[in-house]
């Protein structure tokens, strides 16, 4: 009964967000309590949520001081000197500007926000693309495949319902994969190689004076800007060592990653924006993004809470692995990693992380199976996700560029699929997950 309870509740929860009936973050929170009142555990619920609340807690105060450091980073202009220096190095050529493209969207991606991501390198490159011929389909393209690979960073969003719903840290799901998102960054320049020698040889090599290439990095980068005054050109040095130390903390585990990056905003906050009422409008601005993302964190705990205290997850996973034939249960991370490209397409990264990832981890559980590999097997197949028609910041790109969206979906597939299989390969032979 509690399994068939449990299935009932994702299923339910599902199609609750899939059709916009309840918003994510109230689905997360009403449909549990409601499964958990018909199961009889009353006078339990409190406790149940509490506890999920409790166990998601370092990852929800992570995600929140990395949104407002990158937003303060992105604010500052720690970018904008590689915008220029990318526009001026590309200059005539279509094959550097595409390859150009796929490495400013791959370092503007680091936030893990799509809708940034888009906009400044859209902004940057269009006009070169139009002064060139480049076609803009290969501008809608090239972004959306590098974000693919760095929408896998600890504060993007699939990473960071993993650690969420499996209790994990950044450690164990996010470090052991990013040799596989380096194999995936590298598939990405190497598509951007292949469509800009097609490009240079329908268009060739366009001389561009100096003086124009400066007139559309300039413009562009202001373009870019909500206003010139929150840039801090003189600390941009000191903002990307920042930058720097706190990767190099990410990978190390010097100190818990929440306490790092709380650590680096303040510090960032404080250098770049000394005045006390600048402060207020720098978190202010990107309050909205941060409280988005926290509370559906936050929410999934109680999700989780009630799914695990109840223990419907465990009678749920003993269902599946009775379903599942002996001779592929040894063989679960690879399978995870191959359905969550068509899972991540057609769910949203909720439904499939709060959702199914929880039951597939405790099925492999039975195993021996570690659940962090189903973990870091289920982020594999997120370039296929963000071509989905329930991820919105495509919406915005293929505006601003102009271009159609089921002829770019044709346009893309191909290359997305390859982004993921690339990085599953990679994952398989450095033993990220097992065979």
């Amino acid at each position: 009964m509690l399994a068939l309870l449990g299935f009932l509740m994702v299923a339910v929860f599902m199609y609750l967000i899939m059709s916009r009936r309840l918003s994510a973050l109230v689905a997360l929170i009403v449909v549990p309590v409601v499964f958990a009142l018909i199961s009889g555990f009353g006078t339990e619920i409190g406790d149940m949520m509490l506890a999920g609340i409790k166990k998601i807690a370092p990852t929800g105060i992570m995600l929140l001081f990395a949104i407002l450091y990158f937003g303060v980073m992105m604010d500052a202009g720690l970018f904008d000197p590689l915008i220029k220096k990318i526009v001026k190095i590309v200059k005539g050529d279509p094959l550097k500007v595409i390859v150009g493209t796929a490495i400013l969207a791959t370092l503007v991606a680091l936030d893990g926000d799509g809708t940034t991501t888009y906009m400044i390198t859209v902004t940057a490159m269009l006009p070169l693309y139009r002064k060139l011929g480049i076609k803009p389909m290969i501008l809608a393209v090239v972004p959306m495949l590098a974000l693919g690979v760095m929408n896998m960073t600890p504060w993007g969003g699939p990473t960071a319902r993993v650690m969420s719903v499996l209790h994990l840290d950044v450690s164990e799901i996010f470090v052991p994969v990013i040799p596989a998102m380096i194999g995936g960054i590298a598939w990405v320049i190497i598509v951007a190689c292949i469509l800009g020698k097609q490009e240079r040889k329908r268009l060739g090599i366009i001389e561009i004076p100096d003086e124009d290439l400066q007139s559309l990095a300039g413009q562009e980068v202001a373009a870019a800007d909500e206003t010139a005054a929150l840039k801090r050109p003189r600390l941009i040095w000191f903002n990307l060592l920042l930058t720097a130390a706190l990767m190099v903390g990410l990978i190390t585990s010097f100190l818990p990653l929440p306490t790092m990056f709380m650590l680096a905003f303040a510090i960032a906050l404080f250098m770049n924006y000394p005045k006390m009422q600048d402060q207020k409008e720098r978190i202010a601005a990107h309050a909205a993004n941060a409280l988005a993302t926290v509370s559906m964190v936050f929410a999934a705990g109680i999700f989780t809470g009630i799914l695990t205290e109840t223990k419907m997850i465990d009678a749920m996973a003993s269902t599946l692995v009775s379903w599942i034939p002996d001779s592929l249960g040894s063989h679960m991370p690879l399978l995870v990693a191959l359905t969550s490209m068509p899972f991540t397409y057609f769910m949203s990264n909720d439904a499939y992380y709060f959702g199914i990832v929880p039951i597939l981890a405790n099925a492999a559980a039975a195993y021996g199976i570690d659940p962090a590999e189903i973990g870091r097997a289920s982020i594999l197949g997120q370039p296929l996700h963000v071509l989905s028609p329930l991820f919105a910041a495509q919406y915005l790109l293929i505006g601003m560029v102009g271009v159609d969206y089921a002829e770019t979906q044709k346009f893309i597939l191909k290359w997305a699929f390859g982004t993921s299989i690339v990085m599953i390969a990679l994952a398989l032979l450095t033993g990220v997950i097992s065979f």
